[in-house]
């Protein structure tokens, strides 16, 4: 007797692919399950899951067929009858009864058919097929998906070789019972072998009500990039109006792609935005450009552009370009969508070549400022360096013997300002002697810097190529103490760090050296170890101190997690500091202000974060800093935070996220001001989650400018689980207010 080779269906229910395909990364982000939606009324298992090859893999695996009785008493014909099954690898197909034609190699069911594979299990009325011409029909199909959400009906399925039709298909990730939302289509066409499916007449329902007719849809079928349309984003505020921008992604070769961005803003007209993105064997680029023209409210054109570029040029050198151009300096007041972007004071561009090796690092580049923020007076943004050259070169000759140096060389140039050239070259030797609960390091170091300056830099009776020399000497020293102990029967391991450095820098006369790029660094906890307190070459610290410090740890012994940690330090001075560039704060007599820091962890729950500067010489705090996050629950999140530097701010920051029940949770931030006696940025919203509908409705108001006027804006996110999202990404928005809301 012939055997029935039967072709067991290849996972082509068409509206089924499609929404798989188009919705994998959501699905792939939220669990498998309809905990939300109780009443799941969906298939269940026919059989447990095989770990058997998949067609994929194995498809000349051969068919195994059972059956109660067999049926060959016509010549042509076998019937095979009472619980049949055919198994083929992972694929597995059940039914009451089979008729198979020999002659014309056709076979239909008697009553309904089973099936299941790893991926898909789904049952029909009648199935009917004709293995000649490699065809099947189904009636009245019911699938669901094993691995995910996704399930659907079809009054008929045909398949003729790797083609597929759908006739009035559905697809949701909504348990049948409990359609939130529906995707339906009179027609679907699958071409398996191109992975590409085409709707007609397709509706997308939300609650039974129609929301998105389309006459004709075409879509993919598995997660190749393809040419279409990507989610819209949709959103209001006080300054642009309505906000609509609809992507549109063009797979334009398997290398390089690009993204259009329409973006009509109410207020302003449409801006016009794109992205282009390659990758070759040695490059990687993104050319990211926006575009508004004759801005409605402005009566100008409007744009930002911006270009990053990487390539290799061996296993040791790399070229790259991070270049960037605003069209005025009020684009990003205008169009960022928090204080941090709309406060962009300056605009960086660069590029050069990169080299690093065992030892030693080097660059020759070249940077550029805009200035991005009408607080910036012109005149006043930093000089560009055309260009710049850098090395850094350390070996070690013994465990206790290294030498190295740091050599750079700058062009500096300017639009208002003179500029020049200078080159600073440090030689040093360092002897790191050290075992394993203590360490001494000695260095030496001589720090040498040249200019070459244009006239209005140089003073009256000054030299046009002054220079500076002075050794720079250093002594680090500390120890590793430890002991264990016992706290409510748990094993902890305590340590204790002390630590000396001390740092001698004679004093030179520099007042006559220009201020290229050195500006005082900030004062905290690195300071406390640093050999210059200034950045840039333009200046080097004197200094006469020694800075002694402290730190303690806690630490669980089963896991070395630490519970608890604590540092203070302070540098004392022998010989009050000299120099300093023209608007810093003077410094004191005879040290620095205490520094301290603690961070508190009992739990991974619960953190604590603590840091004190407290100036001896006024008697009054420098910089105080708290801040604290509580995770409770399943998502439940508080942080608060205080922050105060002396003259400069002082804010508090409270941010949640608060489950009220399995479906319903708030989210909220508020950043206050003290010092000025006003609202930072205050959020408000709430999200509803089904088992597979999200809906996300957000309230904000933030200050696009430090002493700028209030912006308002209301946002709204509907997602679909398996489908995407509609409205504005919201998601980015809380990860910034919220500090680890995503985590």
């Amino acid at each position: 007797m012939h055997r029935p080779a039967l072709r067991l269906l290849p996972l082509c229910l068409a509206i089924a692919c499609a929404a798989h395909a188009r919705g994998a990364h959501a699905q792939q982000a939220a669990p498998a399950t309809w905990e939300l939606c109780p009443d799941a009324q969906t298939l269940p298992m026919f059989r447990p899951l095989s770990n058997a090859v998949s067609p994929a893999d194995g498809t000349l695996l051969p068919t195994d067929v059972n059956g109660e009785s067999i049926d060959i008493s016509q010549r042509d014909t076998t019937v095979l009858s009472g619980n049949v099954e055919l198994l083929r690898g992972d694929q597995w197909l059940g039914t009451d009864q089979l008729t198979y034609l020999h002659e014309s190699e056709r076979f239909h069911t008697d009553g309904p058919v089973k099936y299941q594979d790893d991926g898909l299990r789904f049952t029909a009325d009648r199935a009917e097929g004709d293995q000649k011409a490699d065809l099947m029909r189904l009636q009245n199909v019911r699938y669901q998906f094993n691995q995910n959400l996704g399930n659907g009906t079809a009054e008929s399925l045909t398949l003729v070789g790797k083609t597929g039709t759908m006739q009035a298909g559905t697809y949701s990730t909504c348990p049948p019972g409990q359609r939130q939302w529906e995707f339906t289509a009179s027609r679907i066409d699958v071409d398996q072998e191109n992975a590409v499916g085409t709707a007609r007449n397709a509706t997308l329902r939300l609650g039974g009500v129609p929301v998105l007719w389309l006459p004709y849809v075409r879509f993919p079928t598995d997660d190749r990039r393809r040419t279409g349309l990507l989610a819209p984003t949709l959103g209001r505020d006080d300054r642009n109006g309505f906000e609509y921008e609809q992507p549109v992604y063009l797979n334009l070769a398997p290398n390089y792609d690009a993204t259009l961005r329409p973006r009509w803003l109410s207020k302003r007209g449409l801006m016009l935005g794109g992205e282009f993105r390659y990758l070759t064997p040695g490059s990687i680029g993104v050319l990211d450009v926006n575009w508004l023209p004759d801005d409605d409210v402005t009566g100008r054109d409007r744009g930002l552009a911006s270009f990053q570029h990487r390539t290799s040029l061996g296993p040791q050198w790399y070229a790259s370009a991070n270049l960037n151009h605003v069209s005025d300096d009020r684009y990003f007041e205008d169009f960022g969508d928090s204080l941090a972007t709309s406060s962009v004071p300056l605009l960086a561009s660069d590029a050069g070549f990169y080299g690093r090796g065992l030892g030693w690092t080097a660059s020759l580049s070249a940077q550029s400022w805009q200035i991005a923020n009408p607080i910036v007076i012109p005149g006043t943004e930093p000089y560009r360096r055309l260009p710049a050259a850098q090395a850094a070169w350390a070996r070690p000759f013994a465990p206790w013997f290294e030498l190295g140096a740091t050599a750079e060389a700058v062009r500096f140039q300017h639009e208002t300002l003179d500029g020049g050239e200078r080159v600073d070259i440090k030689p040093f030797v360092r002897l790191p002697f050290g075992g394993a609960a203590w360490f001494l390091t000695p260095e030496i170091a001589w720090r040498y810097t040249a200019y070459s300056l244009e006239d209005s830099l140089v003073p009256p009776g000054g030299d046009a190529s002054p220079s500076r020399s002075v050794p720079v000497m250093s002594l680090d020293a500390g120890a590793f103490l430890e002991r264990d102990f016992q706290w409510s029967e748990r094993s902890l391991l305590q340590t204790l760090e002390p630590r000396l450095y001390y740092l001698r820098v004679p004093y030179r006369d520099q007042d006559d050296l220009p201020l290229f790029d050195t500006q005082p660094l900030t004062f905290g906890w690195p300071g406390l170890f640093r050999d210059n307190r200034f950045s840039g070459a333009d200046r080097q610290g004197d200094a006469d101190q020694v800075t002694l410090a402290l730190t303690s740890r806690i630490l669980d012994a089963a896991d070395g997690r630490e519970l608890v940690s604590g540092s203070i330090g302070r540098i004392h001075y022998f010989d009050a500091p000299r120099v300093t560039v023209p608007g810093a704060p003077p410094l004191a007599d005879n040290g620095s202000a205490w520094v301290a820091e603690a961070n508190i962890a009992l739990s991974s729950r619960w953190s604590l974060g603590l840091a004190q500067q407290w100036d001896p010489d006024t008697e009054r705090t420098v910089l105080s800093a708290v801040r604290s996050q509580w995770r409770f629950g399943n998502g439940g999140l508080v942080n608060g935070a205080y922050r105060y530097r002396a003259d400069l701010l002082e804010q508090t920051d409270v941010s949640f996220a608060l489950p009220i029940n399995q479906n319903w949770r708030l989210m909220g931030r508020w950043n206050y001001s003290l010092r000025d006696n006003q609202t930072l940025e205050a959020l408000a919203g709430f999200e509803w989650k089904s088992c597979c509908v999200a809906v996300r409705l957000l309230g904000r108001q933030y200050i696009r400018e430090f002493g700028g006027d209030r912006t308002t804006g209301i946002y709204l996110e509907l997602e679909l689980n398996g489908l995407g999202g509609l409205g504005r990404n919201t998601a980015r928005l809380l990860d910034d207010a919220i500090l680890d809301y995503s985590r």
